[in-house]
């Protein structure tokens, strides 16, 4: 059974229990004393007041949510670019032939990763097997360098290590494209929203001009919280490559 079928199911459920236990209550009280009973503003405030709490918990959820995704794969590129770096910093005891070749090499990835990767995340989209196959190219050159000397021998394998820590960090950050709420959440957010600031205009504003001011402020508000997780939801950002900076930074460089 679909998810949202037993969502609905369940929801239909509780609120068809919570009508008939609330009219057969009010039949078996109807005889009496019901001074005692709260005001209906007083319960109504009350309501209000719990729901508000309520969605602002969730709300924070997916505020915290959704940052802490755009940190990590802020991240994975940093940690992509920093290993291309390296490699590009260790290359300096090979030949001055040998270090062109490898960093036209680098350039040539962190092009394409920027240039056609990022776009292809940002539309969640596959990224194709280019930039696989580019490093894989980087990996090549250096494994089937023979070191000549010392010097080289020992920055032979660690300049390997950097190779498969920018394949790692590469694989992570195609993992993590795409959105990090799923559906639900976002129908929670909106339905929560709309909710909270309907039962704050038709039970609680009246007309007066201050009552009016704070309803608009809050009703403002939610919706810049709400457009503060849809920017963070995408962790590579939905305005062009400005995530992509690190890597930016490497063919920059060059040119």
């Amino acid at each position: 059974m679909p998810e949202w079928l037993i969502y609905t199911l369940v929801s239909v459920l509780v609120c068809a229990l919570v009508i008939a236990v609330t009219v057969m209550r009010h039949r078996r009280l109807a005889d009496e004393d019901t001074s005692q009973t709260p005001d209906v503003p007083d319960v109504l405030e009350y309501m209000v007041m719990m729901v508000g709490v309520v969605y602002a918990i969730v709300l924070g959820l997916a505020i915290a949510g959704v940052w802490e995704a755009r940190n990590a794969a802020e991240g994975t590129v940093q940690r992509e670019a920093q290993a291309l770096y390296e490699i590009n910093q260790r290359l300096d005891v090979y030949p001055a032939a040998f270090r062109t070749q490898v960093r036209a090499h680098i350039d040539g990835y962190a092009r394409h990763a920027v240039t056609a990767e990022w776009p292809a995340m940002e539309d969640d989209e596959q990224a194709g097997a280019e930039g696989a196959r580019l490093l894989s190219r980087i990996r090549s050159d250096i494994a089937h360098r023979t070191p000549a000397d010392e010097l080289q021998a020992q920055a032979y394998q660690p300049l390997l290590d950097q190779v498969a820590a920018a394949d790692d960090a590469r694989h992570q950050r195609l993992d993590s494209a795409g959105t990090t709420l799923p559906g639900v959440v976002w129908f929670g957010l909106i339905a929560g929203g709309a909710v909270t600031l309907g039962l704050l205009y038709t039970l609680q504003i009246r007309h007066s001009p201050r009552e009016l001011l704070l309803a608009t402020t809050f009703s403002a508000l939610v919706v810049l919280l709400l457009f503060m997780v849809w920017s963070f939801d995408a962790p590579f950002g939905h305005s062009g490559t400005d995530s992509s900076q690190p890597l930016q930074e490497l063919y920059a460089a060059s040119t």
